[in-house]
């Protein structure tokens, strides 16, 4: 796995030679968003209803990120903290976040919390594999090498998502939990992502896919 980073020129040549594959991918991923929200449609409904009952504030959370071409845009989660949690602390977490409610914890734990993405699939704002987005505020601290991810769509699963699945035990011992995060989490994340890029392909985003599930799963 070739987790070197990234040009610009290489990043041309992998976007020019994957015109195809990409066209595919994204057709699949507007099926198959549509088809997950119709056939999810009870689960979306029982973890909204759970959220709402549970605790004061919306039942959906919706945040800006840095999308494609560093275009901005509003991804969408069940909430799973308490209302104004990101202004009362960190822009991320750790496992034992006074911030995160009850049905929350459980949420983030299944991952169904992140379910209502498919909406943003299906707007064609995100893919189902690729790069995750993150807020401008962790995207300022991007080199040339990493900007060239935001030159995707950013997905709801990628391989840094199923090698970081517990990351926020991992920063439970952190004294800044944000250093922590930018200068060591970010930069391996990134090399996953490169890694990613170059095996680029339909069939390649149905094994993180299914990666993803069996990670679940377990």
């Amino acid at each position: 796995m070739n987790t070197a980073p990234i040009t610009s020129t290489e990043m041309d040549e992998i976007l020019k030679n994957k015109k195809n594959s990409l066209a595919v991918i994204r057709a699949f991923d507007a099926l198959a968003s549509l088809g997950g929200i119709v056939v999810l449609s009870p689960f979306l409904i029982l973890a909204g209803l759970a959220v709402k009952v549970s605790s004061k504030g919306p039942i959906l959370y919706s945040q800006e990120r840095i999308g494609r071409n560093q275009k901005p845009f509003r991804i969408h989660k069940f909430r799973t903290m308490v209302q104004d949690a990101d202004k009362m602390g960190t822009l991320v977490t750790v496992s034992n976040d006074q911030r995160i409610t009850k049905v929350g914890r459980m949420l983030r734990r299944t991952k169904l919390d992140e379910l209502p993405q498919l909406f943003n699939v299906l707007k064609g704002e995100m893919a189902l594999v690729g790069p995750r987005p993150e807020v401008k505020r962790y995207v300022d601290h991007y080199d040339e090498n990493a900007l060239q991810l935001l030159r995707l769509r950013p997905g709801v699963t990628d391989l840094a998502s199923i090698e970081y699945s517990r990351e926020s035990e991992l920063l439970d011992a952190a004294d800044d939990v944000e250093k922590v995060y930018i200068e060591e989490i970010m930069p391996a994340k990134h090399a996953l992502n490169y890694a990613y890029i170059r095996q680029l392909g339909f069939w390649n985003n149905i094994k993180v896919l299914a990666l993803t599930l069996k990670k679940l799963m377990k």
